[in-house]
């Protein structure tokens, strides 16, 4: 068997940009000879990849489905260099194989779990292809999780949303909560889901912007404006606090106590996710 060196794995890497493990696997496998590895790579399409990796990937589609009667939710981002590619039939099954596929691994860890999934498509399609992310909802303790697409794949929901009664995620009230919830995180775009969850150097970054905009006034007034101002700025960025998106004089918190109040439960956003394509 030919000795393969450091400089022949070095030299078919730079050819191919393909890792360099793969490279002498290619050459030790073709006896050393540079051209039939590379026509190896190219075969197992490796080869292809490794030249479109650093094409920009920022178009593609995202997928989400509910498992479970309810109680599971999955949601995976494939991106691919067009939004021709991301229009057509092989990568919308490709995406739907890696959402199937994403229902047993664990959050982040389908693109590795997939990689030679992912080289045969981009082998066959032509473009950089990415599996970017991949998450899931389990139901913690009783309630429902929901999931909605957005403008053809752009924008995907994961939400769940907690109850005291067993039989309340099984009802029309609760099913259409969580619908209309996931439809104003599509639109609205909350960055957080409550005031616990705003990082405190931003708060006092905008508290600082709003008493300089007050400067000049008595104290106790600047106190009270940068009050009512942090008051708003929460509800323009946590989800609980924002006005619904179908009727914005009423909060999402109040959607939900009237809806727990239709039910005779008590009903609690527990977290979401919302992923945009390329963002």
């Amino acid at each position: 068997m030919a000795e393969i060196t450091a400089a022949q794995v070095k030299e078919l890497r730079d050819a191919t940009n393909v890792s360099m493990m793969e490279c002498k696997r290619a050459l030790v496998e073709t006896g050393g000879d540079k051209e039939k590895a590379m026509r190896l790579l190219r075969e197992r399409g490796v080869a292809i990849a490794g030249k479109r990796a650093e094409k920009t990937a920022n178009q593609g589609l995202i997928a989400a489905e509910v498992l479970n009667d309810g109680t599971k939710g999955v949601m995976v981002e494939v991106n691919c260099e067009t939004d021709f590619v991301a229009r057509n039939d092989n990568f919308q099954k490709f995406v739907g194989e890696v959402l199937v596929a994403a229902r047993d691994v664990a959050d982040g860890q389908l693109a590795e779990a997939m990689k030679d999934q992912l080289a045969d498509q981009i082998a066959a399609i032509g473009e950089n292809l990415i599996i970017r992310r991949n998450a899931s909802f389990e139901v913690q303790g009783t309630g429902g999780v929901a999931s909605y697409i957005h403008l053809g794949g752009k924008i995907g929901i994961l939400l769940e949303v907690g109850c005291e009664k067993a039989e309340t995620p099984a009802s029309e009230d609760f099913r259409e909560l969580l619908k209309d919830v996931t439809l104003h995180i599509a639109a609205c775009s909350p960055a957080y889901l409550n005031r616990e969850e705003v990082p405190a150097d931003v708060v006092e970054s905008e508290k600082a912007i709003f008493a300089k905009q007050a400067e000049g006034k008595p104290a106790q007034i600047i106190e009270k404006i940068v009050g009512g101002k942090i008051d708003k700025f929460y509800s323009q960025i946590c989800l609980i606090e924002q006005g619904f998106v179908k009727d914005p004089d009423q909060s999402i918190t109040q959607l939900l106590e009237s809806t727990g109040k239709k039910l005779g439960d008590t009903l609690t956003i527990r977290r979401y996710l919302r992923y945009q394509i390329g963002a």
